[in-house]
């Protein structure tokens, strides 16, 4: 896949049962502990070992493909059940009245911190390792562009039907959580709030708000991350050869919940525009990234230049995904979306497993079955499987303001086809189908062993 993100400031958004008491809680601990154990070595990741197999039906995550094999799953999990009336009197962070969700003050030993609510809320335990939460918004004020808030409607209904499949907790943030930390800066402070607001979620999942999932069944492969904190689309012989600003998109990316986590994002905010040095900083990522054309400091270049100058400290725990659409750049993906399809109905003419009808919460078991379809479908520019995600990067469906490169029609038309793409998918278990990827008003209802 080549690199044709373009990012800058013009392109980025704007914007159970009931259990009580202590003696309750510690007899579930003890009951817990022959299966748990703990490592906190900050800033290697907090791994919990729970005694559940990630391959086993019951269990989450997968084994094999990036997609993975192993069930569908995750916040709420298949098989495990979530005590939310259960909150013990014993102090916790929570009680700490120095310890703030804001961006300026640091937070310190916070896998120890975590480690001890999770202690008093055994139940969350089960399931930790892989247990993912979406983080995704937009501006507090309505879009400038007529279509704009009807446009991040159903981009966020897409982001909710994903999640809703997957069993991931999602977060909608439309308000500045710093008031200075403006645009594409808004998401650390949001990200960092969330980490606090859910200390039983292993990761914290930013995605733009113009960003739409194609691939309502691909689950993030999580094994390949559990050496690292942070992941990020990119290409590494750009960042470490080129040195290029757009070598990786930091507008998806995934994050530990965890003290390397925090200091990180301490980090990176320090390039933002609430510091004193953040003209200084502007200059110094200038220098760093030549390509760079605009003077302010962003977030995107200042990850690149975290991985460039500080690797031993931070880039050694950053994954740069570059084997999957991570997410993928809209102008290569839009076209191809009518021959997937038509793939993907081959395959299902062929097999009849995959067209037999089933209810939305068991789709996680027609998975297995579809990645021995899909081995040799590819995941870049020239294979036919569907691309996990699709970044509308330029195209700011909420001001506007496009990049001039791209028509308004365009960018339309293009996210019409990408989301009626991503529906289908979604609708398919509610018995219907937009007959035209370009036709976001119709449905057609299938007819019984489609598409025999």
């Amino acid at each position: 896949m080549q690199n044709h993100h373009r990012k800058s400031p013009s392109f980025v958004s704007t914007g159970i049962p009931i259990v009580g008491g202590a003696i309750v809680a510690l007899s579930l601990l003890w009951a817990f502990w022959p299966m748990i154990s703990f490592s906190f070595t900050s800033p290697n990741p907090i791994s919990f070992k729970t005694g559940v197999d990630s391959a086993t039906p019951g269990g989450l995550g997968g084994s094999g493909g990036l997609g993975g094999s192993g069930g569908l799953g995750g916040s709420g999990g298949q098989g495990f059940n979530f005590n939310l009336t259960h909150d013990p009197p014993e102090s916790t962070f929570y009680d700490d009245p120095n310890l703030t969700y804001t961006i300026e003050k640091p937070i310190t030993n916070w896998d120890q911190k975590r480690r001890e609510w999770l202690w008093l809320h055994p139940s969350f335990i089960p399931g930790l390792e892989t247990r993912v939460m979406l983080v995704t918004g937009s501006q507090s004020t309505p879009c400038q562009n007529p279509i704009g808030d009807h446009l991040l409607l159903r981009f966020f209904k897409n982001k909710v039907d994903y999640c809703r499949i997957h069993g991931y907790d999602i977060f909608y943030n439309n308000v500045l959580l710093h008031p200075k930390m403006f645009t594409y800066w808004a998401k650390i402070p949001a990200v960092r709030a969330a980490m606090l607001a859910h200390p039983e979620a292993e990761w914290i999942w930013w995605v733009d708000s113009d960003a739409a999932f194609t691939d309502m069944d691909f689950k993030l492969p999580l094994h390949r991350y559990k050496n690292y904190n942070f992941v990020v689309h990119g290409w590494p012989e750009l960042i470490y050869k080129k040195k290029s600003w757009t070598s990786l998109n930091a507008g998806v990316f995934l994050i530990r919940n965890s003290q390397w986590a925090l200091d990180f994002m301490d980090v990176w905010a320090g390039m933002g525009p609430q510091t004193p040095n953040y003209e200084k900083w502007g200059e110094l990522l200038r220098k760093t990234c030549k390509d760079k054309f605009f003077p302010e400091s962003d977030d995107q270049t200042g990850l690149v230049y975290l991985i460039l100058k500080e690797k031993e400290k931070w880039g050694n725990k950053i994954y740069v995904e570059d084997g999957y659409y991570f997410e993928g750049y809209w102008m290569e993906i839009v076209g191809k979306l009518e021959n997937i399809t038509e793939k993907y109905n081959g395959v299902e003419k062929r097999v009849r497993k995959l067209r037999r009808r089933h209810a939305e919460k068991v789709r996680g078991a027609y998975v297995t079955t579809w990645e021995e379809y899909l081995k040799g479908a590819g995941y870049g520019r020239e294979g036919w499987r569907r691309p996990f995600m699709t970044h509308f990067t330029g195209c700011q469906p909420c001001s506007g303001t496009h990049n001039e490169q791209y028509s308004r029609q365009g960018c339309w038309d293009a996210m019409q086809k990408v989301l009626n793409f991503g529906d289908n998918q979604v609708l398919r278990s509610y018995g219907f189908v937009h007959p035209s990827l370009g036709d976001s008003g119709s449905v057609v209802p299938l007819p019984f062993d489609y598409p025999a």
